[in-house]
């Protein structure tokens, strides 16, 4: 691990001002905030990142979780997973978020883990966390040893000719179909950020993966109140039961009337470089009956544009698989 400067910022404009003097949001960053660092500490260890200043944010008052006067929530930066997962609100009115967050990592983790955190994961292709091998998104234009080495895990929605990592995160992608608002503050003041803007498709230039800018603090993730009669499902697919990654998730809001789907959120996990929104399946789902019929062909809908390579092809139909058995629990809770 390379030598770097450790100060803690006492406030947002102190973090602000650290991180301002950042070049860039993505990889080599000169400053680089730290939370749980269950993501950050790993990957300095292993000279994937090498900040020149870290600055410890744990000292700003971002670890609420607060009912808004809407009915919706709102949920601090520094809110750890584990007390996310087990929030009386969000076991009440956002299962599905309950369900990924615990769905993830190891009780250990979790209890360290942050919600902002959680949002800039990072990928775990192996080809990234090994700086022996070509990765555009460690080093821009050195290629991508992925695209025709190890790849069973990697993505198959959402990839380009420069990366096909996979997002890495649980929680995100239940935030995605929870149609989550991401709250910042930087250098330009505060702003609000869709989940569905907030990243970046690899294209040619995988390195930059959010539309963060250097100095920018994310306070808070807002949540809409649940639609009424709505139930949420989190299902992961993985190589064990424990500490694995997904393979393949789907994260599903359904509101069912008289056995027809009125209003489906839907998102995956595991197969895309980012959370994946499909709205092809939403589609292919409003208005239809519930049954095997609907959800076949809105998990067909949703996997039309997949690009498997050789080592994940099966990826497809299990992802298709994941879905429609996420869309049959979704619909038939008692």
């Amino acid at each position: 691990m390379n030598e770097f400067d450790f100060h803690r910022a006492t406030t947002l404009a102190q973090a602000v001002q650290s991180g301002a003097q950042s070049g860039t949001a993505q990889m080599g960053a000169e400053v680089r905030f730290v939370a749980g660092g269950t993501n950050l500490v790993d990957l300095m260890k292993l000279n994937i990142e090498a900040p020149r200043q870290v600055v410890d944010i744990n000292g700003l008052p971002l670890d609420k979780i607060e009912r808004l006067p809407n009915g919706g929530l709102r949920i601090g930066a520094l809110v750890r997973n584990s007390t996310l997962a087990h929030d009386p609100n969000v076991l009440r009115d956002y299962p599905v978020l309950s369900q990924a967050l615990l769905s993830g990592a190891s009780p250990q983790l979790r209890n360290m883990a942050t919600t902002s955190g959680n949002l800039l994961q990072r990928t775990r292709c192996q080809y990234f966390r090994d700086v022996a091998h070509e990765c555009n998104k460690r080093n821009p234009g050195s290629g991508c040893a992925a695209m025709d080495g190890f790849n069973r895990t990697m993505a198959i929605l959402g990839t380009s000719d420069a990366c096909i990592a996979t997002n890495p995160s649980d929680m995100n992608v239940a935030l995605t179909a929870l149609e989550a608002t991401i709250h910042v503050h930087g250098v330009k003041g505060d702003r609000t950020i869709a989940i569905r803007d907030f990243y970046l498709l690899p294209g040619d230039t995988p390195n930059k993966e959010t539309v963060l800018e250097p100095g920018d603090v994310i306070t808070a993730v807002t949540l809409a109140p649940p639609a009424p009669g709505s139930r949420s499902v989190y299902l992961k697919l993985r190589d064990r039961a424990e500490y694995e990654f997904a393979l393949s998730s789907a994260a599903v809001i359904a509101t069912v009337q008289g056995g027809t789907l009125r209003r489906v959120r839907v998102a995956l996990g595991g197969v895309g470089t980012v959370p994946w929104r499909s709205t092809e399946a939403e589609q292919a789902l409003e208005n239809k009956p519930v049954g095997v019929t609907s959800f076949r062909a809105a998990a067909e809908a949703a996997l039309q544009q997949a690009k498997p390579r050789e080592g994940n092809a099966f990826k497809v139909e299990l992802a298709k698989r994941c879905l429609v058995r996420a869309l049959t629990l979704a619909t038939t809770q008692a």
